[in-house]
């Protein structure tokens, strides 16, 4: 049995070492690349592979979770499993709400690789240990919401501005401005802005 591989990812030489890699195990085949989530459509329709390895973050357009969630509803979908550097709960969420059959990182060792498409093909899924450990975490204590307010207010902190600055930036008071962050240290569980916008940014808060 050959098993058909469509790469998407934006960046030439990561594809081109992911072909060489995987074309030289026995079994597999790459059938097609794709550097954009709509190319990566057309191609499945095309060449129908039976694995796609999908990069999440794909530049201009269609973003990589967005095409997993347009495959995965065909007739026929092929099983994707994402392949990426990204490793925020936020990012991890969005693969796995819009279907993928798993998650692993960029530095993963070659036979992990090679066994996860196997394994995707199967029908089973496979994700990074890390990635496992974080869903686990993730589960046990459900997500934090911030109000838009607040979500705006820690984003320009990440911007480096100080309350005042954001203050004036928001047009209301500094006072206003620190009751926010008080209500989203308490939140987040953090005690500090820098800690805040770490944790909000982990967890796909803000960008």
């Amino acid at each position: 049995m050959t098993l058909r591989i469509l790469l998407v990812d934006d960046h030439p030489v990561v594809r081109a070492g992911l072909r060489a890699l995987l074309s030289s195990h026995d079994g597999l085949e790459v059938v097609g690349e794709a550097a954009t989530g709509e190319q990566a459509l057309e191609l499945v329709a095309a060449v129908r592979p039976d694995v796609v390895l999908m990069d999440l973050r794909l530049g201009e357009g269609m973003d990589g979770a967005t095409a997993t969630a347009q495959m995965v509803a065909r007739a026929d979908p092929p099983r994707v499993v994402v392949l990426t550097t990204y490793d925020t709960d936020g990012d991890i969420l969005r693969a796995v709400e819009a279907g993928a059959s798993g998650y692993l990182l960029k530095d993963s060792e070659t036979q992990i690789l090679v066994d996860a498409v196997w394994a995707a093909a199967r029908g089973e899924t496979v994700l990074d240990p890390d990635v496992a450990q974080r869903l686990y975490q993730r589960i046990r204590t459900p997500g934090v919401e911030l109000s838009a307010r607040e979500a705006e207010i820690v984003a320009l902190v990440a911007r480096g501005l100080s309350n005042r600055a954001v203050a004036k930036e928001l047009f209301v008071t500094e006072a206003t401005v620190k009751s926010h962050l008080v209500h989203v240290f308490s939140k987040l569980g953090v005690d500090s802005r820098t800690a805040a916008v770490a944790v909000a940014r982990d967890r796909g808060l803000i960008d």
